[in-house]
C-alpha cells in the first residue's frame, strides 16, 4: 500500500500542522494508528448510540431518524475542517453529559418528550401522539417544539466536531493514506457490531455508555489534571444514563434489537396522583382504561399493547368488565370464527400472543404466530395469562411478516394481520418496520398463502380517514372485491380498531358473517357507531413507494422546517469554528468529494430498502447490509493498494453502469430463492456499486494533499444524501438510483488532477 503516490509528501504535510495542541507523550500521538482506529470505532459507536437513544426517549425522532444522522455527519464535517485545532476530551464530553443529563432528570426528560406532541400536529404526516386541539401550544406548540429540537442539535453538533477534528487529522498525517483509511472502515465496522452486540444482548443504554467509557479512556488527558476530570466525566455519564433508564412505574424495561419494551400490570398507573405528564409519556393509546390485571407493554414510552384474558370463566366472572353481548366475538375472536373448520392460522404481528390465544381458543388446529421482536415474543411467553405460545398446536416464528410471505410454503385457511403498527424507524431509512407488510406487493404475496375459501383479517388502528382508505383501497385491489369493514370498539376485550375481512368473494365473506347472527347484530352496531367511508382515492402503498403514514406523495412540511433548522445549524457552526474562509475557498476537489458522499450515502439507503423488501425488514439484515458495505469499501482498498495502475474511466463507467443496471432489476424476483443463496445473490447485485465508489475514492483521497479536508466534504455530502432521502416521498425509492447516477457523473466530471509531480516508478492517481 505503500507505492501508491501521495502528494505532498506527509511529512511536509505533518510538519504544516502537528498535533501541537496535545502532550507528546499522547497515546494518540505515539500510536497514530491505534488512535485512528479507536476513534473510527468510538464515533461510529456513539453515533448509532445516539441515534437509538434519542429517537426512543424522544419519539418524534424515531419518525425522524436522519435529523440525529445529519446532525452527526455535520458536526463530523465541520470536525475536520477544523482539524488544526488541538483534540481534547472533555470538548467531547461536556456536551454529551449535558445531554444525558437532560434525560436523566424527569421535568426536563419530560419537557422533551412532549416534542412529539408539539411537532406531531401536522396533518400531512401521521406520527403517534395526542393532538393539540386548544390553547396557545396549537400555534405556539411546534416553534417551541422547534426551538427544543435545535438545542438538542446543537448539543450533537458539539458532541461530534471533537470526533471530526481528530479524525480529520489522524487520516491527514498518515504517512499511508489508504492503509488509514482501511483502518479507519475496520474501526467503524466494529464500532458496528459493538452496538449490534449490545443489542442483541438486550443492553441498556447505560451498558452502551460504559462501553463507549471504556473506548474513550484512550484519549484520556495526559496530566493527572486532565485525566481525573476526564475519568469523573465518564463516570458522571454512565451514572446518569442508569438514572435515565430507572422508571418506577414499570415493574420491567428491555432494550430488545428493536425497541424499548416496558412492561407494568395496568393497576400501577391508574392512580389519581400519577403526574400528567407521566400519564401522558405511559399511556397515549388508552392503556390507562383498557381493564385490570392485565400486563401493560409499551413501546418506546407509548402504550402498544396489553396481554388479555379472555377465557370463559374470566369474562363471566366479570360481566361489568366484559360486556356480555360481545362474549366470544372480541377482536381475536372474529378472524378464526369466520371459517367453519380453521384448521391452520397465520398470525402476524403476533405480539405478546393475543390472536394467538383468540385462535387457540376457537379451537384452531395449528397457529403460527409470526413477531419481528423476539423481546415481545419471550414476554409473551413468559406473562400472558392464556399462554398461548406453551401451546403444541402454536408454532412461534421470530421474523418479520413480509419475509415470511416470501419464503413460507405453507397456506392457511385464516390469515391475521395484528394491530402491526410501528414507532420505530428502520436504519438511515424513511421506511418503518411495518411500511414493506402493508404494501401491494405484501398483500398479494399473503393471499397467495390462503387456501380455497380461506378469509384474511387485517386489523389496524387508522388514526387518519387516508390510512384507512388506503388498506381498502389495497384490499380491493389485491382480492378484486372491497372488504367489509368495521371499528371494534375498545373495553374489557381489547383495544379494539379497524377491522377489513376479506376472502375470494363478496359473497363468502356475506356468508360467513351470515352464519353468525350475533356477530352479524354486533357488526351492523359499530358500523352504525363508527360509519367508515373509503372512497378509494388515497394513492396505494408500493414497495417503491411504502409510506402508508403519508397522504400523498409530497415532501412533509415538518422536513422543511427541520432543514431550515439544520441551515441555522450550519451557520452557526461556521461561526463557532470561524470556518468563513474554508466555505469561501471551496474547491472543485472539495466538489468531488461530496458529489461522493451524497451519491454513496443515497446509495446505501437504497440498498437497505431492497433488501428489506426481499431478506425482511430485520435488524440482522439492516446490520449486515451495513457491515457489507464496509467490507467493499475494504475489499476497494485491496484493489487500489494492488493495482495501482488501474485506469480511472473504466472504474468510472463499471460503477455508474451498475447504478443504471440496478435501476432495471427487480431485486424481488429472488424472493423465491431459499434464504441463503438470496441473501447472497441481493448482497453482490447491490455491493457492486459500492465496490467501484470505494475504489474511486480511495484513490482520488490518496492523490489530495489535504485528507482532512476532502473527508470533511464527503461528510457533508453524505449529510445532504441523508436529507435529499425524503425525495423518495415524491418519487419513490427506485428513483434514488438515477440520483445516485447523476452525483457519480457530477464526481466524474469534477475528479481532482495530482497537485505536484509524481515519482516516476509510480502511477498517477487520477
Amino acid at each position: 500500500m505503500a507505492n501508491l503516490v501521495e502528494t505532498p509528501p506527509p511529512a511536509a504535510r505533518a510538519a504544516a500542522h502537528p498535533l501541537t495542541a496535545a502532550p507528546a507523550v499522547s497515546p494518540f500521538v505515539k500510536y497514530p494508528t491505534l488512535a485512528l482506529f479507536l476513534i473510527s470505532s468510538l464515533g461510529l459507536f456513539l453515533e448509532l448510540l445516539l441515534i437509538r437513544w434519542i429517537s426512543t426517549e424522544i419519539r418524534i425522532f424515531a419518525y425522524l431518524q436522519n435529523t440525529v444522522l445529519v446532525v452527526c455527519f455535520l458536526g463530523l464535517g465541520m470536525g475536520c475542517w477544523d482539524s488544526r485545532r488541538g483534540f481534547h476530551l472533555r470538548d467531547l464530553l461536556m456536551p454529551l453529559t449535558i445531554l444525558v443529563a437532560l434525560l436523566a432528570i424527569p421535568p426536563t426528560r419530560s419537557a422533551l418528550g412532549e416534542i412529539s406532541t408539539m411537532l406531531g400536529g401536522f396533518q400531512d404526516f401521521l406520527i403517534w401522539s395526542p393532538t393539540i386541539s386548544d390553547g396557545w401550544m396549537r400555534y405556539g406548540g411546534p416553534i417551541f417544539g422547534l426551538v427544543l429540537t435545535a438545542a438538542l442539535m446543537v448539543l450533537l453538533w458539539e458532541i461530534f466536531v471533537p470526533v471530526g477534528r481528530l479524525l480529520g487529522r489522524l487520516l491527514d498525517e498518515h504517512p499511508h493514506t489508504v492503509k488509514a483509511y482501511s483502518v479507519n472502515v475496520a474501526g467503524s465496522l466494529v464500532g458496528i457490531w459493538l452496538f449490534v452486540l449490545a443489542s442483541a444482548f438486550y443492553l441498556p443504554p447505560a451498558a452502551w455508555f460504559a462501553a463507549f467509557a471504556v473506548l474513550a479512556c484512550f484519549f484520556l488527558g495526559v496530566n493527572s489534571k486532565e485525566r481525573t476530570r476526564d475519568m469523573a466525566l465518564l463516570g458522571l455519564i454512565v451514572v446518569l444514563a442508569s438514572v435515565a433508564g430507572f422508571d418506577p412505574l414499570y415493574a420491567e424495561t428491555r432494550w430488545t434489537p428493536y425497541q424499548k419494551l416496558s412492561l407494568r400490570n395496568e393497576t400501577q398507573a391508574d392512580r389519581s396522583d400519577t403526574p400528567q405528564f407521566v400519564r401522558r409519556l405511559m399511556g397515549e393509546r388508552g392503556g390507562f382504561t383498557s381493564g385490570e390485571g392485565q400486563g401493560f407493554i409499551a413501546v418506546n414510552n407509548t402504550g402498544y399493547q396489553a396481554m388479555f384474558d379472555l377465557r370463559r370463566e374470566t369474562v363471566a366472572a366479570d360481566p361489568k368488565k366484559f360486556p356480555p353481548a360481545q362474549s366470544g366475538w372480541s377482536q381475536y375472536d372474529v378472524p378464526t370464527r369466520l371459517h367453519p373448520e380453521h384448521k391452520s392460522v397465520l398470525v402476524v404481528g403476533a405480539g405478546s400472543g393475543n390472536d394467538a390465544a383468540g385462535a387457540l381458543r376457537n379451537g384452531a388446529g395449528r397457529v403460527v404466530a409470526v413477531e419481528i421482536d423476539p423481546g415481545i415474543i419471550e414476554i409473551g411467553r413468559r406473562l400472558h395469562p392464556e399462554k398461548p405460545y406453551d401451546d403444541p398446536r402454536c408454532v412461534v416464528v421470530n421474523d418479520d411478516a413480509r419475509s415470511y410471505f416470501a419464503t413460507c410454503n405453507e397456506t392457511f385457511d385464516v390469515i391475521t394481520f395484528g394491530l402491526l403498527d410501528s414507532h420505530t424507524t428502520t436504519a438511515m431509512t424513511n421506511a418503518r418496520l411495518d411500511h414493506y407488510v402493508y404494501t401491494v406487493e405484501s398483500l398479494t404475496h399473503a393471499r397467495k398463502l390462503l387456501k380455497p375459501g380461506g378469509v384474511m383479517v387485517l386489523s389496524f388502528e387508522a388514526q387518519k380517514a387516508f390510512v384507512a382508505d388506503r388498506m381498502g383501497t389495497a384490499l380491493t385491489q389485491v382480492f378484486g372485491h372491497a372488504p367489509l369493514v368495521f371499528r371494534i370498539p375498545q373495553n374489557g376485550y381489547g383495544w379494539g380498531g379497524l377491522v377489513f375481512v376479506t376472502g375470494e368473494s363478496d359473497a363468502l365473506v356475506n356468508e360467513r358473517v351470515g352464519a353468525n347472527p350475533e356477530l352479524k347484530s354486533l357488526i351492523a352496531g359499530w358500523q352504525k357507531e363508527n360509519p367508515t367511508d373509503l372512497p378509494g382515492l388515497t394513492p396505494l402503498a408500493t414497495d417503491d413507494w411504502p409510506y402508508i403514514y403519508l397522504e400523498r406523495p409530497s415532501v412533509p412540511v415538518l422536513y422543511f422546517l427541520l432543514a431550515g433548522v439544520l441551515v441555522l445549524l450550519f451557520a452557526r457552526g461556521v461561526w463557532r469554528l470561524g470556518a468563513a474562509a474554508t466555505v469561501k475557498n471551496w474547491s472543485v476537489s472539495n466538489a468531488h468529494f461530496f458529489f461522493l458522499g451524497a451519491a454513496f450515502m443515497l446509495l446505501e439507503v437504497q440498498n437497505i430498502s431492497k433488501a428489506s423488501v426481499v431478506l425482511g425488514n430485520t435488524w440482522s439484515v439492516n446490520a449486515v447490509v451495513i457491515s457489507g458495505v464496509m467490507t467493499m469499501i475494504l475489499l476497494a482498498n485491496l484493489i487500489a493498494a494492488k493495482l495501482p495502475r488501474l485506469p480511472q474511466i473504466p472504474v468510472y463507467s463499471l460503477l455508474i453502469g451498475s447504478c443504471i443496471g440496478l435501476y432495471f432489476v427487480d431485486l424481488s424476483r429472488f424472493a423465491f430463492l431459499p434464504y441463503a443463496t438470496k441473501a447472497v445473490v441481493v448482497g453482490l447485485l447491490t455491493s457492486l456499486p459500492m465496490l467501484f465508489s470505494g475504489v474511486v475514492f480511495v484513490r482520488s483521497f490518496a492523490a489530495t494533499d489535504r485528507k482532512d479536508s476532502a473527508l470533511a466534504a464527503n461528510l457533508m455530502g453524505a449529510l445532504a444524501g441523508g436529507l435529499l432521502q425524503s425525495i423518495t416521498f415524491v418519487t419513490g425509492i427506485k428513483a434514488l438510483l438515477l440520483i445516485v447516477t447523476a452525483f457519480y457523473l457530477a464526481a466524474v466530471l469534477l475528479r481532482p488532477k495530482p497537485t505536484a509531480p509524481v515519482a516516476k516508478s509510480e502511477p498517477s492517481l487520477v
